[in-house]
């Protein structure tokens, strides 16, 4: 539990990065993301779980 907070925290700071220091390009941004379909989303969503989980997969693989 004490790794998954660990964890849980830093994917905060790497999240909250852009919108501090970036905040007008974050804004852009986020009108760039509502102008885009549902189905696009979902794709790019997807992508980034697989890409994710993979990278995962390699770190624990490479721990053993």
């Amino acid at each position: 539990m004490e790794y998954f907070l660990c964890v849980l925290g830093m994917v905060m700071v790497l999240e909250g990065l852009p919108y501090f220091g970036f905040p007008d390009k974050m804004k852009q941004f986020m009108k760039t993301v509502l102008e885009q379909d549902d189905a696009t989303l979902r794709i790019m969503g997807s992508i980034l779980m697989v890409s994710g989980l993979f990278i995962i997969f390699l770190a624990r693989k490479s721990l053993e």
